[in-house]
């Protein structure tokens, strides 16, 4: 961690946690962490397959991961509304190095820092903020893919209530902590469209800007998407996405060198279920196309589960199973991946309590096109001929993990 970063954390939370005697302040956070070994003698090494934005979680994470967040509120003014602020620090540090989270295996960040003034009735009860924010997130947990995200360093307007609906509207320059290059995105946001008892519709359109670097380009994205409650015992999420030129990274500003002749449209089915006190779990599809000129086809499957069955009140048998499969010029890669994880659940028998406690094994088995794939795209993997399961083409990990967030 360099001085730099380390005196923006410092600041940041330790300027949250003055004492302001009349006002909340709320910790929140997220933590894995764990230890894992390969049957190849070796370190656990986790598979995914190249090209793919995502891989199945369970018994396949090979770092520590936190994330430490604060938030504060600063005054609440004579007309209701809240003046806050939000710091959150995130920490990670690869399997089998010294956590230090600096360096080649490591690394810590301020992912959030910013200030918030919500709750205004001049904006129909909406919200203004600025700063670097996790903004609008969706996921499927159990792939840790975040499909459709506006987390961004920018400034908006969120959720303002007209007429039944929310609207939002932020611009931002950074998509993420890492991104070299400022490119300007404008998202726009409209939901609470009753589509059926339970049921809501919300839809979204990005814009991003030509940054005018060279053969950059500007491009759009749009996403609709509709969750339904009360589904056996969860909820269910349907979403389709389409975007053209740097709009192509769908939930994320894509690569500005793409022009309009690219193309990428993507469905995402994914639902939880508790359908008794003990049983419970989620299952996903999602399917990509990608079109680009000069041989850069490709198509992208994901199917997967992840069913928890709990025992006793504190003790679940947890499996996952995933399929990965990309169709590109060079052939189809195949990736298939299953995990077994009797699991310590002194929160309770649902599947989403936590903590959980995790002992796990994990197997997975490739095909020849997922293996080339993997020398030419990222050597030293565990796909690859040249990482630790060597020529073959299936591998197993094991280990133990504890997952908590509050």
């Amino acid at each position: 961690m360099n001085k730099k970063t380390r005196l923006a954390l410092a600041v940041s939370l330790a300027g949250l946690s003055l004492p302001f005697a009349a006002q909340a302040l709320e910790f929140t956070g997220y933590v894995r962490s764990g230890i894992g070994e390969s049957t190849a003698s070796g370190s656990q090494a986790c598979f995914q397959l190249p090209g793919a934005p995502s891989k199945y979680r369970l018994g396949n994470e090979c770092e520590q991961y936190a994330e430490l967040g604060l938030t504060q509120d600063l005054a609440t003014l004579d007309d209701g509304s809240v003046v806050s602020v939000t710091g959150m620090a995130a920490l990670y540090n690869e399997y089998d190095h010294t956590p230090k989270f600096t360096g080649d295996h490591g690394w810590a960040r301020l992912v959030q820092a910013y200030a918030e003034w919500s709750k205004i009735p001049a904006l129909y009860n909406g919200s203004l903020w600025a700063g670097r924010r996790f903004y609008k997130r969706n996921d499927i947990h159990i792939s840790d893919f975040y499909y459709w995200n506006q987390s961004a360093t920018g400034a908006g307007i969120e959720d303002m209530e007209i007429g039944g609906l929310t609207y939002s509207y932020a611009f931002s320059r950074k998509d993420n902590v890492f991104q070299e290059n400022y490119t300007n995105r404008h998202d726009f946001n409209v939901g609470g469209f009753d589509s059926n008892p339970g049921g809501e519709l919300e839809m979204g359109i990005s814009y991003i800007a030509d940054p005018d670097r060279g053969d950059s380009n500007s491009g759009w994205a749009f996403t609709v998407q509709h969750t339904q409650d009360g589904f056996l015992g969860g909820s269910n999420t349907f979403a389709v996405q389409y975007g053209v030129g740097p709009g192509t990274g769908l939930g994320y500003t894509g690569d500005v060198t793409l022009d309009d002749t690219a193309k990428s449209w993507r469905v995402v089915e994914y639902f939880d279920w508790q359908v008794t006190p003990r049983f419970g779990g989620q299952f996903q599809v999602v399917y990509q196309k990608d079109t680009r000129e000069g041989g850069g086809d490709q198509d992208w499957l994901s199917i997967g589960v992840r069913p928890s069955y709990a025992l006793t009140e504190q003790f679940k048998l947890v499996t996952e199973v995933g399929h990965d499969q990309i169709d590109a010029s060079e052939g189809t890669r195949k990736l298939t991946k299953f995990t077994i994880a009797p699991t310590w659940s002194p929160a309770g028998p649902a599947f989403w309590a936590r903590p959980e406690v995790r002992l796990y094994y994990t197997y997975a088995q490739w095909n020849d096109a997922a293996q080339a794939a993997a020398n030419r795209l990222a050597a030293g993997s565990a796909l690859s001929d040249t990482g630790t399961f060597g020529g073959d083409q299936h591998g197993s990990n094991f280990g133990v993990q504890v997952e908590y967030w509050w």
